[in-house]
C-alpha cells in the first residue's frame, strides 16, 4: 500500500512541475500577462505543497527499519526520482525569478519576444491545480511582492532538498533502473497514465521474434560456412588439374 500510495503522490507532483516549466517557457514572450504570473505562482505553491508530502512519506519509509530489502530498493529509486524532480523546480524556479526581473509587467523595459507562442496558458495552470476554472486576483504589485516570495521560496526548497540529503543516505548511482532508458517511449500505455506507471513497469521477457532472428542468424552462418569450403575446395581441384596438363 505504501508503494502505490508514494507512486500516485510522486506522480501528481512530476505533473505539476512539468506544468511550472511549460508555463515559465511562456514569460517574457507575447504571451506573458498578469494572469501568466498568478497561474505561475499558484502552480509553484502547489508543487511544493506536494513536495513536501512526499519527502515527509518517504523519509518516514526510508527510516523504517522494518521495511523489506526488496521495498527499500523501490523506495529509494522514487526518492531518486523525487529528488530529480525538485532538483528540476529549484531550476525552474530560478529561471521564473530572472525573467520576472527581466521583463516586469508594470513597468515594461524590453519588448516582449515574437516567440510564436499564442494563446491563453489557463487551460494548463487549471490542469496543474485540477480545477476547471482558474480564479485570478488583480494584484497590482505582482512585480514586486511575487518576486520577494519568489526569492525566499527559492531558498526553502533548497534548504529542504540539504535536509533531505542529511536525512536519508541514498546514494543515487547505486539505486538500479527497474528498465533501460527510453523503454517509456515504446511503451502502449496512453498518455493519461501515470508516467511513475510507466517508470515502474519490469523488464520483459524476451520475445519469441527474437528467438526467431538468433535462428536466421545462426542458419546464415552455415550456410556461409559451407559455401566457403565449396569454393576451397573447387580451387583445390582446379589447381590440381592445371598442374597435370602442363
Amino acid at each position: 500500500m505504501g508503494k502505490e500510495e508514494c507512486k500516485t503522490m510522486l506522480d501528481a507532483l512530476n505533473k505539476v512541475t512539468a506544468c511550472y516549466r511549460h508555463l515559465v517557457i511562456a514569460m517574457g514572450s507575447t504571451s506573458d500577462s498578469q494572469n501568466l504570473r498568478e497561474e505561475l505562482k499558484k502552480t509553484r505553491k502547489k508543487a511544493q505543497e506536494l513536495a513536501a508530502a512526499n519527502r515527509t512519506k518517504l523519509t518516514s519509509l526510508l527510516k523504517d527499519k522494518s521495511t523489506s530489502k526488496e521495498d527499500r530498493a523501490e523506495y529509494e529509486r522514487l526518492w531518486v526520482l523525487f529528488s530529480s524532480s525538485m532538483d528540476l523546480l529549484e531550476v525552474d524556479m530560478k529561471r521564473s525569478l530572472e525573467m520576472g526581473q527581466d521583463f516586469p509587467l508594470k513597468v515594461p523595459t524590453r519588448h516582449l519576444i515574437q516567440t510564436g507562442m499564442t494563446g491563453s496558458t489557463t487551460t494548463v495552470a487549471s490542469r496543474a491545480m485540477s480545477v476547471q476554472n482558474m480564479k485570478y486576483e488583480a494584484d497590482s504589485n505582482i512585480d514586486t511582492v511575487d518576486l520577494r516570495e519568489l526569492r525566499a521560496e527559492i531558498s526553502q526548497v533548497s534548504q529542504m532538498m540539504e535536509e533531505m540529503e542529511l536525512k536519508v543516505q541514498v546514494a543515487p548511482w547505486a539505486v538500479e533502473a527497474k528498465q533501460e532508458a527510453g523503454a517509456e517511449l515504446k511503451s502502449n500505455m496512453s498518455v493519461g497514465n501515470s508516467s511513475v506507471g510507466v517508470i515502474s513497469i519490469c523488464d520483459e521477457e524476451p520475445k519469441e521474434e527474437d528467438d526467431g532472428g538468433a535462428g536466421d542468424s545462426g542458419f546464415a552462418s552455415i550456410c556461409a560456412v559451407l559455401v566457403f569450403f565449396v569454393i576451397v575446395t573447387v580451387a583445390v581441384v582446379l589447381g590440381y588439374l592445371v598442374i597435370n596438363m602442363s
